[in-house]
């Protein structure tokens, strides 16, 4: 099974391994919601204060110091994991090549150039950019680090929990944006190693159930196409090992539309002063567009997964 090699003590040895090179980041209680009913206590953790804006050092900077890449690294991704990536190689002294669908912001390609990364755009989805790396990787020797199905950048991914675990350890319900499932995978694994009794939710947007179709099906699926701007929770297919995990420790994948996403952006920054991207404000929105509804007395976890603007537009 795929999923053996991402566990609770694989995600002990990433905090070790990463630190000094990541920040924990804060939980922030935040007041509640409106309408519709909101839980008893709302958490926010603020990956958005993550060095390069997200998540996504945690998991690709557990991948490259087990790396010998003397030809650098290189990946694909909508943005946020190519800045991990960019982070990741700078840490390392090698170069870093992102390849982005064309869809991709240029805020996104600006802020990977600032970190040294070359930038080339190939194709009008992450798969296809996906490709090209790959492409890359073989033809000029540099080590492809993926952005969701790979055991260490899960692992990486995974210290986001042990730390939300640690600061709400009473949590009753966590809820998690949905790309290709590495940060959800990641969480899951490790709150239902310490707590089984936890509730982990993710959230896709509606232009893209790629993980919430595939665990209807009970198969990996491939989306016909994408219908969202939330580029970062975008791609046509997961991969065998995040549907593992997620089947084993995902309680329900949710949808919400890109307008609940860009409200509860607007909401984020009005109560919090967060400036959280879209794919940033997804868990969130599957409160405030009732996509979760919790019970009264529930303690609630909400991750803020990326940094942004686009969603205050």
């Amino acid at each position: 099974m795929t999923g053996e090699a991402v566990s609770l003590e694989t995600a002990r040895a990433a905090v070790e391994r990463i630190a000094g090179g990541v920040r924990r980041t804060p939980v922030l209680e935040a007041k509640a919601l409106r309408d519709p009913p909101s839980p008893g206590q709302l958490f926010l953790k603020l990956e958005c204060l993550q060095v390069t804006g997200s998540f996504k050092p945690r998991g690709a900077l557990n991948k490259a110091l087990g790396l010998d890449a003397p030809g650098g690294l290189t990946t694909a991704s909508g943005g946020n994991h190519g800045l991990g990536v960019a982070y990741a190689a700078s840490v390392l002294g090698v170069p870093a090549t992102v390849f982005l669908p064309a869809s991709t912001p240029e805020a996104k390609a600006r802020k990977l150039r600032g970190w040294g990364a070359a930038v080339r755009v190939a194709g009008s989805v992450f798969d296809e950019a996906n490709e090209a790396a790959l492409a890359h990787a073989e033809a000029e020797g540099a080590v492809y680090v993926h952005p969701f199905a790979d055991p260490a950048v899960v692992a990486g991914q995974a210290t986001v929990g042990l730390e939300l675990f640690d600061d709400v350890p009473d949590a009753d319900t966590v809820l998690a944006a949905v790309g290709g499932g590495g940060l959800i995978a990641g969480i899951a694994t490790v709150l239902k190693a310490l707590k089984p009794s936890i509730r982990v939710i993710g959230v896709e947007p509606v232009g893209a159930p790629t993980l919430h179709d595939s665990l209807k099906a009970g198969k990996l699926v491939t989306l016909e196409r994408i219908g969202t701007e939330a580029g970062t929770l975008a791609p046509l297919r997961s991969a065998p090992l995040n549907l593992e995990l997620i089947a084993a420790g995902v309680d329900r994948i949710v949808l919400v539309d890109d307008e609940a996403m860009r409200q509860t952006a607007r909401w984020l920054w009005f109560e919090a002063g967060v400036a959280a991207e879209l794919s940033g404000a997804a868990a969130l929105a599957a409160l405030t567009a009732g996509a979760y509804r919790p019970d009264p007395d529930e303690r609630v976890v909400a991750v803020v997964c990326g940094a942004g603007s686009d969603g205050l537009g």
